[in-house]
């Protein structure tokens, strides 16, 4: 099979991980032999984690910053890149069974521009090196600057461009990674599925955002998620609300539900000002929708109350933009939020198989 077969293969497995929705969201319930799992006694090893895991079924790096041009406007950005893969390990060339997904994205009060690559692995397209960290996808890139002897993630730098919008932006780390769950083993069901987590919420950032022939010179805070798993979701989970909570007086908040024909699933992670990391019990978090909105033929929850009674915490988190709908080949919600009540702050909302 030529290149081009090859490529196509690998799309239409893309394809078909995204369609089999009846094993938890994204086929992200389904069993899988071969794979790796999640261990609990697992603990994670700076650079080599920030790199690939290809014995394991799906992994991402993920980026959302919450930014401010010079007269006060709010927007957001993401860059995210997928992997996922056919088989465990990897291979030279074509041989790869990996495949890769990368999601950018541009939010403003009034406008949601976003882009999809799409890519196989082996060839140098998409890839991610840990030491020095790099992740790309074509021309879209993730690249630490930090000086040797420092962790690869405290600085970078990422640009990505899609019809209508890019940026480039530079991140300065200003506290420590973070491990979500039980030292980084985040468990996602009642059922046990889990996931090894890490997140890097103190980044600073300053750069450019363009939104059509405008150019604005942007500030703000990002957060870096990094998670890996081979079936993180129970096959009855149809979907999740995932908030990372940038509160004003330098703590962070990490929670979610995944949802099932019941009550569903949460979790969250309180981190303090100094990254301090407190693990939550399965049902501490609270979360409400208070407004739904009609999103490309779909009734979304935009607006929540959040409540970590644990931690006083209750507040209101109001989309920036109501229609920030990634109409990509697994389509979800994602967003920046403002944050008001017990807590004021900004963040992101990701909400997946809303149907």
């Amino acid at each position: 099979m030529n290149a081009k077969g090859w490529l196509v293969v690998g799309m239409l497995a893309i394809g078909a991980a995204a369609t089999a929705m009846a094993q938890g969201f994204a086929g992200m319930g389904q069993s899988v032999d071969g794979f790796a799992t999640p261990d609990p006694a697992s603990r994670f090893a700076f650079p080599a984690d920030h790199g690939a895991h290809t014995d394991f079924r799906i992994e991402w790096w993920y980026l959302t910053t919450t930014l401010t041009g010079p007269d006060g406007t709010a927007y957001g950005a993401q860059w995210t890149l997928f992997r996922t893969a056919l088989a465990p390990g990897d291979a030279p060339g074509f041989a790869s069974p990996q495949l890769w997904m990368g999601h950018a994205a541009v939010t403003t009060p009034n406008a949601h521009l976003f882009a999809e690559r799409l890519g196989r692995g082996g060839v140098g397209q998409a890839g991610v090196v840990a030491s020095p960290f790099e992740a790309w996808i074509d021309d879209w890139q993730l690249i630490s600057r930090a000086s040797p002897g420092n962790d690869a993630l405290s600085a970078i730098d990422v640009t990505a461009a899609g019809d209508g919008f890019s940026y480039d932006l530079s991140l300065q780390a200003n506290g420590p990674i973070v491990a979500q769950g039980d030292h980084g083993y985040s468990v996602k069901s009642a059922a046990g599925q889990a996931s090894h987590y890490y997140s890097q919420p103190f980044y600073t950032v300053a750069g450019t955002i363009t939104v059509g022939t405008d150019t604005i010179p942007v500030t703000g805070q990002a957060w870096l998620d990094r998670e890996w798993s081979s079936q993180p979701l129970a096959a009855d989970q149809t979907g999740w609300d995932w908030f990372s909570l940038m509160f004003d007086d330098g703590a962070r908040l990490m929670g979610f539900r995944l949802r099932d024909a019941g009550a569903g699933y949460t979790s969250a992670t309180w981190i303090d000002a100094d990254g301090t990391a407190t693990p939550m019990m399965p049902g501490d978090l609270r979360i409400t929708p208070l407004r739904f909105e009609r999103v490309v033929g779909r009734d979304i929850p935009v607006d929540w109350r959040v409540e970590l009674p644990r931690r006083r915490v209750d507040v209101t988190v109001t989309a920036l933009n109501a229609q920030a709908f990634m109409a990509t080949t697994v389509p979800y919600w994602e967003g920046p939020i403002s944050i008001t009540g017990s807590h004021t702050g900004r963040g992101y909302l990701e909400m997946t198989g809303y149907q």
